[in-house]
């Protein structure tokens, strides 16, 4: 996970300014003392799902949780594991039978109080066309809503690991509806047609990803030539302003530790409406969880026991404002 090297810093309002998103809780008097009806942030979750391990909404829901979010997981997949294990078995959800569960949730006038969607790897193009539905139906009943799309297509390690539509799914119809993205670097490169490599081309990167659509762009796994050796860092851009940090690099490969990183971006974002805010704390509670994951010698992400990282970010790295 991934502030460096920043000139001087110029200070402006980094406010999300999302008006009716959080409202004051009203009161509300029951027949025996008084109870708060609490407005409380809620995500639409629409992901992958496993039995073993944490991946996709198995990855993202708990965390969520965690914050104090309300979240409404919609599976995409029903795995018995992720397939980086290269045998699983389970049901892939036909893209009917998911919008059929979203259309239930529209039924009970649920969606004007949805804050986010959240979607994370897109098996295929019907699916990614029930998420675009669920996000228009959401904002139509929900104008303040946000989408927060992770493109998930690879990495600078693996390369390209979908289908070839979805990279071109992704570009075309995707990212241009959502307002939040949160690719690697590889995979910014591979939506923008460039090759982000030292901090100035990953911002030009960014900047060309946020003309198709997204006005906010999270960038993980951000490897420039010339860091620090052992270290890596996550860069975000909101409005005028980006943010930067860097922490030590782990020796590992985690799966799932993409859709945490997502989810934990976007909830503190929505809470607090600063991006430079909302870095630090996910960087914080990520960066913990894989320690933690890598000392336990597992494969799987040890994402119970790092609840309290979780929950109570500590925030021990520094982040740079690069403009």
């Amino acid at each position: 996970v991934g502030g460096v090297d920043a000139g001087g810093a110029v200070s402006h309002d980094t406010r999300v300014g999302r008006p009716g998103l959080l409202p004051p809780s009203t009161g509300q008097h029951a027949a025996l003392g008084v109870w708060e009806d609490a407005r409380v942030t809620t995500i639409l979750s629409i992901q992958s799902s496993v039995a073993y391990g944490h991946v996709g909404n198995s990855a993202a829901v708990f965390p969520l949780q965690r914050l104090g979010v309300e979240v409404w997981p919609v599976h995409t997949v029903h795995f018995s594991n992720h397939t980086g294990y290269g045998a699983w078995r389970g049901p892939l959800m036909a893209p009917e039978d998911v919008r059929e569960v979203i259309t239930g949730i529209e039924e009970r006038g649920a969606l004007p109080e949805v804050d986010a969607v959240l979607s994370g790897y897109q098996g295929g193009e019907q699916i990614g066309d029930v998420i675009l539905d669920a996000v228009a139906r959401t904002k139509a009943a929900n104008p303040n809503a946000i989408y927060a799309c992770d493109p998930v297509m690879g990495n600078a390690a693996s390369g390209c690991f979908v289908h070839p539509a979805i990279p071109v799914l992704l570009r075309e119809k995707v990212v241009p509806q959502a307002d939040l993205i949160t690719p690697n670097q590889f995979e910014l490169g591979f939506l923008t047609d460039t090759e982000p490599g030292d901090l100035d081309s990953t911002l030009e990167s960014v900047e060309r990803a946020r003309a198709m659509g997204p006005g906010t762009v999270l960038v993980t796994s951000v490897l420039r030539p010339d860091r620090p050796e052992g270290t890596i860092e996550m860069l975000a851009v909101h409005g005028d302003g980006a943010w930067i940090v860097q922490t030590p690099q782990l020796p590992m490969k985690a799966n799932g530790s993409g859709d945490v990183t997502a989810a934990l971006f976007t909830a503190h974002l929505l809470e607090s409406g600063d991006a430079g805010v909302a870095l630090g704390r996910t960087v914080s509670s990520v960066f913990d969880l894989l320690t933690r994951t890598h000392e336990s010698g597992r494969r799987e992400l040890q994402l119970v026991q790092s609840q309290d990282e979780i929950a109570n970010p500590r925030m021990q790295f520094e982040v740079r404002q690069l403009r």
